[in-house]
């Protein structure tokens, strides 16, 4: 059995660790913000015109939306994923999205380039932190369900699981609906200004075009979700999987409608 001094002197390392970890986190965060600040000044224009730089800078606010939520909440287990998130971003953009600096395409240059896409980049981030919250939430669930069960989660003979040192199920639910609560509102007026710039581009509102129609399946299973998380028999695990299929289809509208199918929005610079 451990002795309270061997305890407190693995607490003081794991919180000494985890100091260094959050330290490089920041780092790498604001060289990541140098970079698509000198990538716009190369470019001569906001740095989110193809998908290269719309990765780029999609990085940063799910970087910044952790290292914001770390300073209120405890999402210190999420830095793992959120940083693996962001690593496998940027090397999927230097590696396979990568295009020189240069012009916009005609009808991307518009001043709601900077308000329609700034906005989804900003829901993108918050949606990334509430979607490593939901999957670990259901992680942990799941862990807390079979402890209950087997009446054991004491025993001296259980063998460690990660989801034993995640939060506790209920506030990785609480950290889930925080940033779903906070991101559905940016993503709502992203659709609406993308729409009111369709007006002005294309002299319609709305027209059903691939990357209007996933934009607004991601909307609707964002707003299944929180209205899930009102319902009685819904909210937990089955808001949680519908907040996961918001994400998919978020990744998606990006990845998915850019790089396959045709339409009005075929204009990712790849």
């Amino acid at each position: 059995m451990a002795t309270a001094p061997q305890v407190h002197a693995g607490s003081s390392r794991l919180r000494l660790i985890g100091a260094i970890g959050t330290s490089f986190t920041v780092l790498a965060f604001l060289l990541n913000v140098a970079g698509a600040a000198t990538r716009g000044v190369a470019a001569g224009r906001v740095p989110w015109g193809n998908m290269y730089e719309f990765v780029l800078v999609c990085a940063i606010a799910a970087g910044g939306a952790y290292l914001a939520f770390l300073t209120r909440e405890p999402v210190r287990a999420f830095g793992v994923w959120i940083v693996g998130i962001v690593l496998l971003a940027l090397g999927l953009a230097v590696t396979v999205l990568y295009v020189p600096a240069g012009d916009l395409v005609p009808v991307l240059d518009s001043y709601w380039l900077v308000i329609h896409v700034a906005a989804a980049i900003a829901a993108g981030g918050v949606f990334t932190l509430g979607a490593v919250a939901s999957a670990l939430f259901l992680l942990r669930h799941r862990a807390e369900r079979r402890n209950s069960a087997s009446r054991n989660e004491d025993s001296p003979t259980s063998r460690p699981r990660y989801a034993a040192i995640l939060p506790a199920s209920e506030r990785l639910e609480q950290v889930a609906h925080a940033a779903h609560i906070f991101a559905f509102p940016v993503w709502t007026f992203a659709v609406i200004a993308g729409a009111i710039w369709a007006e002005n581009s294309w002299g319609r509102y709305w027209g059903w075009d691939p990357k209007e129609t996933w934009a607004f399946i991601t909307w609707v299973l964002y707003a299944a979700h929180l209205h899930a998380q009102a319902t009685a028999g819904w909210r937990g695990v089955r808001a949680s999987w519908l907040a996961l299929a918001g994400y998919a289809a978020f990744l998606f509208n990006f990845f998915g409608v850019n790089l396959w199918i045709t339409g009005l929005h075929s204009y990712a610079g790849v």
